[in-house]
């Protein structure tokens, strides 16, 4: 690619995107500006600055942003209102991330005038089609490098030879063959590869860092109740709380009581399946007392509807199409269901499970005066009779139709 003159880099401040800074000097002898986002992966991102400045960069080209409220309240909650979840188990704590970071990178290259953008995502995964996906339907005209399609460093040892060929501080734990390597933001972390790469061994219980072995935590149960107003979360026990605080304390909670942690083998966009372990504390009681509350709130046509658009919203997010007219269109469907979606919830918590035992609102569809199995004055049970009858009709009409009736 010819012609880059500046170019914003996604920048973590670790191994490769360090290595990938210095390599974009070198091979495009372009300007570089580096933004990394706080989307609260729960790390000090100060010595990302400074060693982007002891890389050469320019303090005024150097990015780094608070995204913590906008990554929950715009895009991890409008995908909790769909009951979201990717081959029935994984709630998408990578996936979504990517579109926000695509979308501020985009941001800051036309603040600074950038004709390029780069990333570190590898040329087996799904994260290159998530960033690069958001980059051209935010900006179409863009120049995007991707150094791991292109370079010849393609192992962890040629990154630490140019690493310390071109004086780029590596971290001591870097040095060793890593277990495994992760991703974390405010909604989840992830771990994969190394040890985890043969799906039959089990992950070392020292590696978790969100939650508590389900064995080991507390032997009371804890109640925790969830306020929702329009589909989406605003108070926890009572306590109205923005929405990354409020994330942030139901990981608190969910961590406490072992819940959260997933282990699965999922089929990537790029083809592979690959063996992925996360843990998602907060996620996975908002999951599901979002759940609960629509149970009560939701018309059943309205619900089932849901249902059915899930998996292809689901994919949509995983694949990376986060700003398609089509995952657009059906936000719209989804967000329309929501307006009745209020209440409170109340979860059980105990030794890695999560239930629903109590639920409330305004809004409730629910009538004890219809479903009470003593005597009532509303529902007239002969009623039944017909209406069965008119369902079996094309059942027995079949029936005759073969000869059997």
């Amino acid at each position: 690619m010819s012609g880059v003159k500046k170019v914003v880099l996604a920048y973590s401040g670790g191994l490769d995107t360090s290595v990938i800074l210095k390599w974009l000097q070198e091979t495009y002898a372009c300007e570089v500006v580096t933004f990394t986002a706080d989307l609260g992966q729960g790390e000090e991102l100060e010595p990302a600055r400074a060693k982007a400045q002891l890389l050469g960069i320019k303090p005024e080209n150097i990015f780094i942003d608070d995204l913590r409220e906008e990554f929950v309240s715009d895009f991890v909650f409008p995908m909790f209102r769909a009951n979201t979840l990717y081959e029935g188990t994984y709630l998408l704590g990578t996936s979504i991330a990517r579109p926000l970071i695509a979308k501020r990178q985009i941001e800051i290259a036309n603040m600074v005038g950038a004709d390029a953008v780069a990333h570190g995502a590898t040329g087996k995964g799904n994260d290159q089609v998530r960033f690069e996906l958001g980059y051209y339907a935010l900006k179409p005209d863009v120049k995007v490098i991707a150094p791991w399609r292109e370079w010849d460093l393609n192992s962890r040892t040629a990154l630490l030879d140019f690493a310390e060929k071109h004086q780029i501080p590596i971290a001591k734990d870097k040095r060793g063959e890593a277990p495994y390597s992760t991703d974390a933001n405010l909604l989840h972390i992830s771990y994969e590869g190394k040890a985890l790469e043969d799906p039959w061994v089990e992950p070392d219980e020292d590696m978790f860092t969100r939650s508590v072995a389900p064995e080991l935590a507390p032997d009371q149960p804890e109640y925790v109740e969830i306020e929702f107003k329009a589909g989406d979360a605003v108070a926890v026990n009572g306590q109205t709380l923005s929405p990354a605080a409020l994330l942030t304390e139901l990981n608190r909670l969910g961590g406490k009581h072992g819940i959260g942690r997933l282990d699965l083998v999922e089929n990537r966009f790029v083809g592979m399946k690959s063996r992925g372990v996360y843990e998602t504390p907060g996620g996975t009681l908002l999951s599901i007392a979002h759940r609960g509350m629509e149970s009560i709130t939701l018309d059943r046509e309205s619900m089932h509807l849901k249902d059915e658009v899930m998996p292809r919203y689901a994919k949509l997010i995983y694949n990376g199409f986060w700003f398609s007219p089509e995952r657009l269109a059906l936000q719209a469907l989804i967000d329309q269901t929501q307006q009745v979606v209020n209440g409170t919830v109340r979860l059980k918590l105990f030794k890695g499970s999560a239930r629903v035992v109590g639920r409330k609102s305004p809004n409730s569809l629910y009538r004890l005066d219809y479903v009470t199995f003593e005597a009532d004055s509303v529902y007239n049970q002969k009623d039944a009779e017909g209406f069965i009858k008119l369902n079996a009709l094309r059942l027995r009409l079949g029936t005759i139709a073969k000869g059997k009736g």
